[in-house]
């Protein structure tokens, strides 16, 4: 093989491993942050694992809601009306959090199946639910009526 022809192999050889690196280096990145969501009836089969942030979303359940007089820890449970999951938050609730109401909370699922949430999203206005939420709520055969449908009938 002639210099010349040895020079440019190689020069292919870099570009080739180069962009291979590149690419498995970014693919490697945008997996750390894929967050998936889980509801709490996967979450209760174990479906949902532990140590990696996840998103979870149901209703807070009525009386659940439990503040910590001392400091900003909120505990409360979340459910699809299948399943129930503890959420542990230390911070300020949206101002729309309130129980009965659709939430997704953002976090790592501890040893007891707990989600220690970093971020909690609550509905934005009267008729609007997460996606997730919805589809998880339909799926387990438990989605709740509008209240337009109800004032209806």
């Amino acid at each position: 093989m002639n210099p010349k022809r040895k020079q440019r192999l190689f020069i292919v050889l870099f570009i080739v491993f180069g962009v291979g690196a590149a690419v498995g280096l970014t693919m490697f990145a945008l997996s750390q942050n894929i967050n998936l969501f889980y509801s709490p009836t996967q979450i209760a089969k174990g479906e949902a694992p532990q140590a990696t942030r996840i998103r979870a979303g149901g209703m807070v359940v009525e009386g659940s809601v439990k503040r910590d007089q001392q400091s900003l820890n909120v505990t409360f449970d979340m459910t699809d009306y299948e399943n129930s999951v503890t959420v542990h938050y230390n911070g300020i609730l949206p101002d729309l959090f309130r129980e009965g109401q659709g939430i997704v909370a953002q976090g790592e699922l501890d040893q007891n199946n707990q989600l220690q949430a970093t971020e909690v999203l609550a509905k934005h206005d009267e008729n609007y639910m997460p996606p997730e939420v919805a589809d998880a709520l339909e799926k387990a055969g438990n989605m709740p009526k509008p209240e337009a449908e109800v004032f209806n009938k």
